[in-house]
């Protein structure tokens, strides 16, 4: 609970204590959930947009942005955790005059930021963020520069949710699927995507060998989708076999399993008994 004493340099100085105690008070119950160690880390902004592929940016200009859409930085990500909770106590000096000021009712001036998808990360004021932070505010102003990525940022909560967008990534370069497509395959574990993306490659090359005809692979993977795999989901989803996997995963495993006990690349109710049998 803060209880402030009504002087501004001595309350920014309890301000940045109780920032700090809480900072380790997060990494120790984090220790004790055994969570991974990235949990509480700040997201670096070029491992994300790498990650994700960027396409282009443009500048939004000035807006009123919310405190806890700021995950990540530019090139601070060791001087706050994913809260901007100060980590050591080499910032004190410049965040309590921050603090201070803001406490002698001086407005925070507008920080620099990237927006990923509906993800900041500051490039300049990340001071600002933490004080903003430990002073209960929700909103502050920033020049916003918006980073268009081939894809979507949705779902990273921390660093290791990276290494999955990547393989997605690559996925998609491998298999180029769009619309609702592109939204249904999902996979959870990053080299599940690698071997998606090979079963699709060999699925085209036996097409084009049965049609004796070059096909690109936007055609690849858009018949694919609509000729193999929404099918087979289908017959997935009557025979029970989902289960708590995503449909993907559920494909991905049946699929291997299906060459594996028949050798056959064929789908017809004796290959679902079989697999379901098996199970």
């Amino acid at each position: 609970m803060r209880r402030d004493t009504g002087f501004p340099r001595i309350d920014a100085e309890n301000d940045f204590q109780r920032a700090r105690r809480n900072q380790v008070l997060s990494r120790l119950a984090a220790w004790l959930r055994r969570e991974p160690d990235d949990v509480n880390i700040t997201l670096p902004f070029h491992e994300v947009v790498e990650a994700l592929g960027m396409l282009s940016e443009r500048r939004l200009g000035l807006r009123t942005i919310r405190l806890d859409s700021i995950v990540g930085s530019v090139d601070r990500t060791r001087d706050f955790d994913r809260r901007f909770r100060p980590t050591s106590a080499r910032v004190r000096e410049r965040w309590q005059r921050l603090a201070a000021a803001q406490r002698r009712g001086e407005p925070i001036p507008p920080i620099d930021v990237y927006r990923v998808g509906d993800l900041h990360f500051v490039q300049d004021g990340h001071h600002r963020v933490s004080v903003a932070h430990a002073l209960g505010l929700e909103v502050i102003d920033a020049y916003v520069t918006e980073v268009v990525t081939r894809i979507t940022a949705h779902g990273i909560r921390h660093r290791g949710d990276l290494i999955v967008k990547d393989y997605r990534r690559l996925f998609l370069e491998r298999v180029p699927l769009t619309g609702q497509a592109r939204a249904a395959v999902v996979l959870s574990e990053p080299w599940d995507y690698a071997a998606l993306g090979e079963h699709v490659e060999a699925w085209g090359f036996r097409l084009m060998q049965d049609e004796g005809a070059f096909l690109d692979r936007a055609t690849v993977a858009r018949r694919w989708y609509e000729e193999e795999y929404v099918p087979v989901v289908a017959m997935l989803r009557q025979a029970d076999l989902v289960g708590e996997r995503t449909e993907t995963e559920a494909y991905l495993w049946v699929a291997g399993e299906r060459y594996r006990l028949i050798r056959t690349h064929r789908w017809d109710t004796g290959v679902i008994d079989t697999l379901r049998s098996r199970r």
